[in-house]
């Protein structure tokens, strides 16, 4: 009986199959979170959602969904690059919204106040945090998240102190949840307060969490007071930088010694290099909307790969004495901060 040849012919390497492909196990998991952020912000232009933002829709859309549904392992690759690599370029495009110029000659008297309000955040939160044994990592970001600019805060500070997925996602539900209750409060307050248009507006730029909670808290006083409103919120950014370089060298010296390694924040660099190029080479008004738009999916995008990987357990165990020294500490910066500006 004659064998049976069977042709076996390998024409270069053997492919995998897309389940086993690493590149392919990315581009499946980012393009998952893209399209939940897509949704996510969808569902953010509907009345009263909108009031949370495009950023909190999305991180909370897919903490349930992960909760609910689950998610199959091949995706677990892209997911953790978007709540990782991802969310560090999401960063460095937020610097094109900087105007440092604006700051530094018009705002210098506001980024005192700035300095105060981010100073006062972070030791009210961490010595509260301290007192009732709250768990200090997130104690930690959430203080930074209070004193400096919400969500992107805390993205910027994570890796430097090398939180973990978890806490970061539930920081950053945290604050902007945080951010939002006293956006609304502000304006239920606005037509009784002893504030002028303008102090107003300085009360919600050096005290409110979010970009887009000072600017949704300040509209209401009309366009002076948003006006510079978002002068004062942009020198805490503009703050952020010099913060997270501080944090770095703290940390490397903390770690001295030891083989714990701290990665330096290249991203930041990136970001002031943005800033600068946004404010001084003349690029078109509508490219930096445009780039405003992608640096905000973006980071929505990053917030739903953290989302994705949040334990409601671990909220449960680690989240409310965090999240209970993070209220404590904005309430009293919104109170000392209202304060100066009625005496001001």
């Amino acid at each position: 009986m004659q064998a049976r040849n069977t042709p076996h012919v390998i024409h270069g390497p053997e492919r995998k199959q897309p389940d086993e492909d690493p590149r392919w196990r990315s581009i499946f998991g980012v393009g998952f979170t893209f399209f939940i952020a897509m949704i996510g912000m969808g569902l953010a232009k509907v009345p009263l959602i909108s009031h949370l933002g495009s950023m909190v829709t999305a991180i909370l859309l897919a903490i349930f969904f992960r909760q609910f549904f689950g998610y199959p392992e091949i995706l677990r690759t892209g997911i953790q690059f978007s709540g990782k690599k991802i969310l560090r370029y999401a960063i460095v495009l937020f610097g094109f919204r900087l105007n440092v110029e604006v700051i530094l000659q018009q705002g210098i008297g506001l980024l005192l106040k700035d300095v105060f309000s981010i100073v006062l955040a972070i030791i009210v939160t961490m010595l509260i945090a301290k007192w009732i044994k709250a768990e200090k990592a997130l104690s930690f970001m959430l203080a930074v998240g209070t004193g400096v600019c919400g969500a992107a805060a805390i993205a910027a500070v994570s890796p430097i102190i090398k939180a973990n997925d978890d806490d970061t996602a539930i920081g950053v539900g945290m604050i902007a949840l945080m951010g939002t209750i006293f956006t609304i409060i502000y304006t239920l307050l606005l037509p009784i307060l002893p504030l002028t248009n303008i102090q107003y507006g300085v009360w919600s730029g050096v005290s409110l969490h979010e970009i887009a909670h000072v600017a949704a808290a300040a509209a209401p006083a009309g366009a002076d007071a948003l006006a510079i409103a978002l002068l004062a919120k942009l020198g805490r950014v503009l703050l952020l930088v010099p913060l997270c370089f501080l944090l770095a060298y703290w940390m490397k010296r903390k770690d001295k010694g030891t083989e714990a390694n701290v990665d330096f924040p290249w991203f930041l660099l990136g970001f002031i290099i943005t800033s600068l190029i946004g404010t001084y080479a003349g690029l078109p008004q509508e490219l930096l909307d445009g780039i405003a738009v992608f640096s905000s999916f973006l980071l929505t995008a990053a917030m739903v790969g953290l989302g994705l990987n949040v334990s409601f357990q671990a909220l449960k165990q680690k989240g409310l004495k965090p999240l209970f020294a993070m209220l404590v500490a904005s309430i009293l910066l919104s109170i000392v901060t209202f304060t100066y500006q009625a005496l001001g």
